[in-house]
């Protein structure tokens, strides 16, 4: 584990030792707090193959999640794949919003791996809730997470270009929508850049043409007393609330991530 952390610090991978200790416990198939209690053990052969190649992979920077097939994200985990983003965890700091109030029918938009819209509903159990994706291959992991998670009866997942496919009425509208700016991608991680979908990480223009679409048309789908919110890249707090204040929304505010940081903006009460 020593050398492997070695290997990955001279990559350039962040927080090596980390990945280390989560690429050996997947490799003799062990929780990772577990580590410790088998570190005096010769590790067998086959442990030791499986791991030389998991080391390798994250030498050229293949995700972590991605090598393992899952993330852990608000205190379930999470099959994932590089057909759709991987949780992060400032991304809980909307679902913590989303949950500060309550609702009975969410909308997510631009669903990928179903986390948002699954742990929404996990945590609501009486909630009903719609996850929608243009990718075919992100909505059939979204379904897949729903049904790891016991919310497929609550869940409906619909291939969908933003509302083309939605009816009906919410409570909650949520969304983490691809927002880094096309000149943006240039400086991305490579785990980024190599191994996520662009579609789900830049509009391709300046990272704020889904705020404005879903500004101008979510009132339509939203309950009177309905809440719109949007995960947000930390420098586009402003740009994102002036957005929605100028579509007609009368109450917009900021809400920070747990490193204080902008990271979420709440919309309520359209004209």
């Amino acid at each position: 584990m020593a050398t492997a952390t070695a290997r990955l610090r001279a990559a350039g991978v962040p927080d090596p030792a980390r990945d280390a200790r989560l690429l050996l416990a997947h490799a003799a198939s062990v929780d990772a707090t577990r580590i410790t209690l088998i570190a005096p053990e010769e590790i067998a052969p086959e442990i030791s193959e499986r791991y030389e190649q998991l080391i390798s992979l994250r030498v050229v920077r293949v995700p972590v999640s991605h090598l393992i097939g899952e993330r852990a994200f608000y205190g379930r985990r999470f099959k994932i794949s590089r057909e759709v983003l991987d949780p992060r965890p400032e991304t809980e700091s909307l679902i913590e919003a989303a949950l500060a109030a309550p609702f009975e029918r969410v909308l997510d938009l631009g669903t990928g791996s179903g986390c948002i819209l699954v742990t929404l509903l996990a945590e609501r159990q009486t909630a009903t809730g719609v996850g929608v994706d243009l990718s075919e291959n992100a909505c059939l992991q979204a379904s897949a997470n729903a049904v790891l998670h016991g919310v497929a009866g609550r869940a409906e997942v619909l291939q969908s270009d933003w509302f083309s496919a939605v009816e009906g009425r919410y409570d909650l509208i949520v969304s983490n929508p691809p927002y880094l700016a096309q000149a943006e991608m240039r400086d991305i991680a490579p785990e980024l850049a190599l191994y996520e979908p662009a579609m789900a990480l830049t509009d391709g223009a300046d990272g704020l043409s889904v705020y404005r679409l879903i500004a101008e048309r979510a009132q339509g789908y939203l309950t009177s007393q309905g809440r719109v919110m949007v995960e947000i890249g930390w420098l586009q707090g402003a740009d994102v609330k002036a957005i929605f204040i100028a579509a007609g929304w009368a109450d917009v505010v900021i809400l920070p991530d747990l490193d204080g940081r902008d990271r979420v903006v709440c919309a309520q009460n359209p004209a």
